[in-house]
């Protein structure tokens, strides 16, 4: 009796399931071609154990218990696809057969193709510049059509800008400790390598190898056992601001002595694109080579970079738009018969990473990297020394301006670089034979960067359900930045001379104020900087819920050296040597909570609340000239959530998110060049460093993104976002300029009034619908609708300052000001609404072994070119007097500068595949 009750308990005792027979579940994954897809990834979503397909496309789960059951396998480049099936009690194995994924109708292989050459200008500012979004598509509806479709059209999902954004490379970011954005041209053309992120979380949802920002995590694993083994090769045309691409990948996969090897290479290259005078030559490398030494352990060494050689185009006034229409660009002209653009990019910053991959136990892995960047930033432009500005567009040699008829600017509307050479040429030696310096010269802004990182990421699984993350990152970073000459257009020298400022030296310790081809002149300063940041997160999944917290915590010291001490006498002691470090602490936390209804239901909350210290360009006023501080520049503090409810099922995929962010004591700096004449009539072009302090932001709105299975072949694509994004308080303001200096709030007579000015630079409502037919014969075509609202002009704080209507001489207003008035002079501008239509379309083909396809896109088919994707005021006219007689004017000597839409752009692509 004993016995028979102590096996009773011991039944009693133990877990239901066990009363049941558990179930192991395996499948096949393959793409239409009928090959393995491998590193798909499978969702079980009752449970947070979900798989990855092998390389033969194998995936199982195993101990099943009896119940209705749905997963969802996930794979870039692919249509996603949702499969529900039940185990039984009777079930030991359950085979669910080959499960075919379709292929995705991507444009470009998973790679938005926008062409980003108008951030290469420095008229307007870096702040100033249209910015696009990360170039990769998430598996989301609504991050999909943001990428390929609206983000053409320099959309950004809750009008985050790259500042916010995170691209990393096997634990190293890529963002530059300058402005504290992602330069998409270190790695440009990388296309092959850079096709399946290895993560891409959205927005503020918590990542495993970063803390992350606004704007989410995009993180590349280069490891080469990772790429499929293959070779690709593929060429594109295009018109946009080149013409050809052609582009070469193999991978080796891993052999049986545990190496493998990923070689990939392109090339950019064109000059007949929409805009006149814009081409380019871009090359890109990229090499990746593993040695596995066992199971546990194996070592990469990765290295890439894409030397670049890009023109740029200029931002115009409306008047220079209708006098010589949308393709204009003043930064060229002719020279022996050749196009020369004067704005030049020549970038090439390689990379190289060496990557320790360990795996400690049965469930923790070890991940080190170490990795150095080196290489130069050039950018041109032409300078010129008591001499008249050459800028064809100058606001004097307007027609609005009286002196020239619209002909005889139309005549003139080129850069005359044989005028150039001949006012050098007459000014080569004085009436005594001495040789004089350059009228004009072609310098280069340069920023050469040595950056060592170091990256650790350890992650292991506490328990089946609990997973735990820890990322630890170092960043040395040594800047050089200076300008040099690079042409003397036919002069003997130039002279490192301030011609602001009575001919001041620049380098008041240098008695040699000649500079010929490749030496540095005007400024040269060295920005340093260390920065250590420990990131902890960790993941748990229950019955209903699922909780992901992520903390942070990082610690940064910049500082300035100068190497010229400024002639200017009240900026001699603070331009020249180290300047004293700046130090700042950041902290912050993260969390994702995911209720889930059913098993095709959930809501999801996304919480953040973190600090961001400023950037160096935000750290320092002026960095060319003085170490001065901007004053009230602190840490920005962060605050956002989001709540979604998602569903996803075999006909409908959805997603509905409302959000709201603010941003407080945020710095924001403008750095531009103003025309100016002095007493005697001579042009200038200063920089103006124009700085905002204390600015606080709120950007909140609601996202839509769905996608709807009308029939097997045809679905139906859309997203819609409404958001307002706007300045909530007036800022205080300051800046710097060679011609006066230092300028405070005292001088502008008090803040900017800029609460409720709204963020420019993005549609802050923009809405997209697509039909696309996928065709089981291996075609597919799609169309979409988009259409984008509210895009407002960004503005100059100095024309919202009190300065504006204050006459300085008396401290009082000036006579007829009105506050109806003042609202007028400095009311933002918001550009139309505007419809674009966008079509692709593609066909694959299968010759053996052999992969061949080819694709087309063209955006904007109706050929809008009324879109304004990005402009900005000219900081000129902070004056009541002159804002108001500009005003009056049908075309305002100092009205808005302006980036329009380039119109019909296609892009084909073919590829090769074996």
């Amino acid at each position: 009796m004993i016995k028979k009750l102590s096996l009773i308990s011991l039944f009693t005792l133990l877990p239901a399931s066990y009363y049941y027979a558990q179930t192991t579940v395996y499948a096949y994954v393959k793409g239409q071609d009928g090959k393995p897809v491998e590193r798909a990834e499978v969702d079980l979503e009752q449970s947070v154990n979900d798989v990855t397909a092998d390389k033969i496309g194998y995936f199982q789960f195993v101990d099943l218990m009896p119940g209705h059951y749905l997963i969802t396998i996930n794979k870039p480049n692919f249509e996603s696809k949702t499969v529900e099936f039940d185990v039984t009690a009777d079930e030991k194995r359950k085979d669910l057969g080959v499960i075919v994924l379709n292929n995705s109708a991507a444009t470009d292989a998973g790679v938005v193709v926008i062409d980003d050459s108008a951030g290469d200008t420095e008229d307007g500012g870096s702040s100033m510049q249209p910015t696009v979004g990360l170039l990769s598509s998430g598996r989301d509806a609504f991050q999909n059509v943001s990428a390929f479709e609206l983000g053409a059209y320099w959309f950004r999902p809750r009008g985050v800008d790259l500042r916010f954004e995170d691209v990393i490379f096997n634990g190293v970011s890529m963002s530059k400790s300058d402005d504290g954005k992602i330069d998409f041209s270190n790695w440009g053309g990388l296309n092959d390598v850079t096709r399946y992120p290895y993560e891409n979380v959205d927005n503020i949802t918590p990542s495993e190898y970063a803390f992350g920002n606004l704007g989410g995590v995009v993180y590349y694993n280069t490891r080469a056992s990772s790429f499929r083994k293959q070779t690709s090769l593929a060429y594109s045309f295009t018109n946009r601001s080149y013409l050809h691409r052609a582009m070469a990948t193999y991978s080796s996969g891993l052999n049986k002595n545990g190496w493998a090897v990923t070689l990939s290479a392109s090339r950019r290259w064109g000059d007949k694109a929409i805009i006149d005078g814009v081409y380019q030559d871009s090359y890109a490398y990229f090499g990746a080579i593993e040695k596995k030494f066992s199971d546990r352990h194996s070592i990469n060494l990765t290295g890439f970079g894409s030397p670049t050689y890009r023109a740029s185009n200029a931002p115009n006034t409306q008047e220079v738009y209708d006098l010589m229409g949308k393709n204009y660009n003043s930064f060229w002209g002719w020279q022996d018969g050749e196009q020369r653009n004067s704005r030049i990019r020549k970038v090439f910053e390689p990379m190289f990473m060496l990557t320790d991959y360990l795996k400690l136990g049965k469930s923790s892995n070890l991940i080190n990297t170490v990795s150095y960047q080196i290489g130069s930033d050039a950018r041109s432009r032409l300078d010129w020394f008591h001499a008249a500005d050459p800028n064809p567009t100058y606001y004097r040699k307007m027609p609005s301006y009286g002196l020239l008829t619209a002909d005889e600017f139309k005549a003139q509307s080129q850069i005359d670089w044989n005028s150039l050479y001949m006012a050098n040429y007459l000014n080569l030696n004085d009436m005594n034979g001495k040789p004089r310096g350059a009228v004009y010269s072609l310098v280069e802004d340069v920023n050469k960067d040595k950056t060592f990182n170091f990256s650790s990421h350890f992650d292991t699984h506490l328990k089946d359900n609990w997973k735990l993350n820890i990322n630890f990152n170092y960043q040395n970073l040594k800047s050089d930045n200076f300008r040099r000459i690079k042409d003397l257009l036919g002069a003997n020298f130039a002279y490192n001379l301030n011609a602001f400022n009575n001919d001041a030296k620049y380098n008041a310790d240098d008695d040699n104020v000649e500079r010929r081809v490749g030496d540095r002149t005007q400024y040269s300063y060295m920005f340093t900087r260390n920065h250590y940041s420990l990131n902890v997160s960790s993941e748990v999944d229950f019955n209903k819920f699922n909780v992901v917290a992520s903390i942070f915590s990082s610690y940064s010291e910049s500082q300035r050296n100068g190497d010229y001490r400024s002639g200017i006498a009240r900026f001699a002691d603070n331009s020249k040597g180290k300047s004293a470090v700046y130090d700042a602490l950041d902290a912050g936390l993260k969390a994702k909570i995911t209720y889930k209804i059913n098993g095709k239901n959930f809501i999801v909350y996304n919480g953040a609340f973190f600090s961001l210290a400023p950037t160096l360009n935000e750290i320092y006023i002026n960095p060319r000239m003085v170490d001065y501080v901007t004053p009230g520049v602190k840490n920005q503090i962060i605050n956002s959530n989001d709540l979604s409810y998602i569903t996803r099922g075999q006909i409908l995929k959805l997603r509905v998110t409302g959000f709201y962010t603010t941003i407080s004591n945020s710095t924001e700096i403008a750095r531009y060049y103003a025309d100016v004449t002095d007493a005697v009539g001579t042009s200038l072009n200063t920089l103006v460093n124009e700085a905002m302090t204390g600015v606080n932001k709120r950007y909140m709105g609601v996202e839509v993104g769905y996608d709807v299975k009308i029939t097997p072949t045809i679905n139906a694509i859309g997203a819609a976002s409404i958001g307002e994004y706007k300045f909530t308080s007036n800022a205080n303001v300051s800046s710097f300029d060679d011609l006066n200096g230092f300028r405070g709030e005292e001088f502008w007579k008090g803040q900017a009034n800029i609460k409720n000015y709204k963020v420019a630079g993005t549609p802050q409502k923009a809405f997209s619908f697509g039909l696309k037919y996928n065709s089981p014969k291996y075609w597919w075509v799609g169309a979409s609708a988009n259409y984008l609202m509210d895009q407002y002009l960004d503005f100059s704080a100095l024309n919202k300052t009190p300065y504006m209507y204050i006459d300085p001489n008396t401290n009082d207003p000036y006579q007829n000001v009105t506050p109806e008035l003042i609202q007028q002079l400095t009311a933002q501008k918001k550009f139309d609404d505007q419809f674009m239509l966008n079509a692709n379309a593609g066909k694959s083909f299968l010759f053996g072994k052999f992969r061949m396809g080819i694709s087309v896109s063209v955006n904007n088919i109706l050929n809008n070119r009324n879109y304004v994707t990005g402009g900005f005021e000219q900081g000129r006219n902070v004056s009541f007097p002159a804002a108001l007689a500009d005003s009056a004017k049908e075309y305002p000597a100092f009205g808005p500068k302006l980036w329009y839409d380039r119109g019909r752009t296609f892009f084909t692509n073919v590829y090769l595949r074996f």
